[in-house]
């Protein structure tokens, strides 16, 4: 009987034991997947804060809706100082999301010394430079100039944001496999006709033509939607370039009814499909890969107080989300990362009853404190209409402005797929960088 009992308290205790190494098996595997190794996409919807993202859905999906940017499943509250000022400039941001150290807040990568900043990994090197020296797919797109500080700074540095030529040069000679973006100005010579530029548009004085020499490195050169779909599967590297300037008319509503403008160039595609694009150039790349994407139009517009045109293109950044997450469906080794760096134009909606804003009366053109208002056509016109909300009910609403330019907002950073979990509460700019960083090149890196 007791040696019955001795091998049922035997077996009990192995059995135990067994349990135990499975369960520490498993929290070490819990705790190692925070440092897994995958690739990265960087959405920098510009200049949007929470209210921002509010508006468009409310326009769009009704107040009951959700946008792609809504369902991300990981969020902080962003903090976006600079080194010598509280709001964040859109080079100096860049800055600080490509090197994950902060900089003042008229730096496009070089200190105050003129010399390279230094990364949070202790390289001169941006983490886009990094990828590169890694054999990693690499990828720049924006909405606007190629030059523009969200998505330039991760492959340029120059003494001054405003040096578009040398910027657009340095970016073309980076490495990086797919550029995407407007800004044909800035890579043809003076006198130049292009594509999309007349002779009289074309800006170099250095009598380089940077479209001929990215043929020399590989890159096929695609200048429209239609031709950026179409090509080849086995595409390596691309230049696109969809745009004399911005592929966004960035102006007032009167302005751009004046001269009868779009809001955005019909042939340029979007930053969605831009994105798509890339993704099946670059999920091929063994060594995996890292895109950065800006929508611009979301912070030009709104700096302009163009509402119509503020909205339609967060709508546009919230589509590029879409595509990344369904990519992280059928690939769940990405990492999705949001991050704007300020709140451009200080956007607020003003919803009230149907009896106080008529859908058949134009808004006030300013509110009782003086702030500006925007209906869907500009300052003194009917006002917007939401999409209907759960019960089928339409609202009419405003925009109000704080003013033109950057401020310091609501700012919310959100992830979805590989690490999310290791973004919370409220994350400063330079963690964007250390969250990417570990996630690209599966290192830990010390605290700025």
């Amino acid at each position: 009987m007791l040696q019955k009992i001795n091998k049922k308290f035997v077996a009990l205790v192995i059995f135990a034991l067994t349990a135990l190494l499975a369960c520490t098996s498993q929290i070490q595997v819990q705790g190692d997947a925070k440092f897994r190794q995958g690739n990265v996409i960087f959405i920098h919807p510009d200049g949007t804060s929470a209210s921002h993202w509010g508006a468009a859905r409310m326009l769009y999906l009704g107040p009951d809706g959700r946008l792609n940017w809504d369902r991300m499943s990981n969020l902080a509250v962003y903090l976006g100082h600079m080194k010598n000022q509280l709001t964040a400039t859109s080079n100096a941001g860049a800055v600080t999301h490509a090197k994950g150290v902060k900089v003042n807040a008229d730096s496009y990568g070089l200190d105050e010394k003129g010399k390279a900043v230094v990364a949070a990994s202790g390289k001169p090197q941006t983490i886009m430079e990094e990828a590169v020296a890694a054999k990693k797919g690499t990828a720049i797109i924006n909405s606007g100039i190629i030059p523009e500080p969200g998505t330039g700074a991760f492959s340029a540095k120059t003494a001054s944001r405003l040096q578009f030529a040398e910027i657009t040069k340095q970016i073309v000679e980076s490495g990086v496999d797919v550029i995407l973006g407007g800004g044909e100005v800035w890579y043809l010579p003076k006198g130049t006709v292009g594509k999309h530029a007349t002779a009289t548009q074309t800006r170099r004085e250095d009598g380089l033509n940077l479209i001929e020499l990215a043929k020399k490195k590989g890159y096929s050169v695609v200048y429209t939607r239609d031709e950026l779909l179409k090509l080849p599967a086995k595409t390596k590297k691309v230049l696109g370039i969809f745009a004399a300037d911005d592929t966004y008319n960035d102006a007032p509503e009167e302005e751009l009814k004046k001269q009868n403008l779009p809001l955005y160039v019909p042939t340029a595609p979007t930053a969605a499909e831009m994105l798509q694009a890339t993704l099946k150039i670059l999920s091929s790349n063994p060594n995996g890969f890292f895109i950065v994407l800006e929508e611009e139009g979301s912070d030009n517009f709104c700096n302009f107080n163009n509402a119509v045109g503020c909205i339609e293109a967060v709508k546009r950044a919230d589509d590029a989300v879409g595509v990344a997450m369904k990519f992280i469906e059928k690939n769940p080794n990405t990492l999705l990362v949001t991050a704007a760096d300020s709140d451009a134009g200080g956007l607020e909606v003003v919803g009230v009853t149907e009896k106080d804003f008529p859908l058949d009366k134009p808004l006030p053109a300013k509110g009782a404190n003086g702030a500006p208002w925007d209906g869907k056509d500009g300052t003194a016109t009917l006002p917007f209409v939401s999409a209907p909300d759960n019960q089928g009910k339409r609202f009419p609403f405003a925009i109000a402005w704080t003013g033109f330019g950057d401020f310091t907002g609501s700012i919310i950073a959100k992830t979805h797929g590989l690490n999310a979990d290791l973004l919370s509460n409220t994350v400063d700019n330079t963690a964007i960088y250390q969250l990417m960083y570990q996630t690209l090149f599966g290192k830990e890196l010390p605290k700025s």
